[in-house]
């Protein structure tokens, strides 16, 4: 991407660093894909470094009893590899897989605006959660919703959540305003 007013490229977080895990620099990796072992199969893992986006090159990968353990390129040495633990490793999302139509990644949910069926606007989504019953949309108020209320609303498909449009980046949810107080 250049620097001339391009759109930058939105990273989205696929795992983080653990700890080191032996003498050789190998690193625990906790990954956030559906699948495991999906933050595998990319080549270029990115972290932020010292202020800076730098890539990170998975050269070898073990599976444990839970996860996996990594060793970086470059992070032969365990003091050396110890400042990784806790990065976030990212990709750019227009390298994730295309999923069929009517799915989408979380993150594309992010930022688009939430109304219920009577078209109230809550505000936009922060975030998801994972709650184990079910995830949750993190609702921010916006200039446009009609409160400054900040709303927890169960990502339940057809229940509560009624439409999804992402090319006009509108949710709507069968929700009511005075819901949860």
């Amino acid at each position: 991407m250049s620097n001339s007013g391009e759109r930058v490229s939105k990273r989205v977080v696929l795992g983080q660093i653990g700890k080191v895990h032996g003498i050789q620099g190998w690193l625990r990796l906790n990954s956030f894909t559906i699948q495991p072992e999906n933050i595998l199969e990319y080549s270029e893992l990115f972290a932020e470094i010292d202020e800076s986006w730098q890539v990170l090159e998975i050269s070898e990968s073990k599976k444990l009893a839970k996860g996996f353990i990594v060793h970086f390129k470059g992070y032969d040495d365990p003091d050396i590899a110890k400042q990784l633990t806790g990065l976030e490793l990212t990709v750019f999302a227009e390298k994730l897989p295309g999923l069929e139509d009517g799915s989408f990644y979380w993150h594309e949910l992010e930022g688009m605006e939430v109304s219920n069926q009577k078209g109230q606007v809550f505000g936009s989504v922060v975030r998801l959660l994972e709650t184990g019953a079910n995830d949750v949309l993190e609702v921010a108020p916006s200039i446009s919703s009609i409160d400054e209320k900040e709303r927890l609303i169960p990502y339940i498909k057809e229940s509560v959540i009624k439409n999804v449009d992402i090319s006009k980046g509108k949710i709507v949810v069968d929700w009511e305003a005075d819901y949860l107080e």
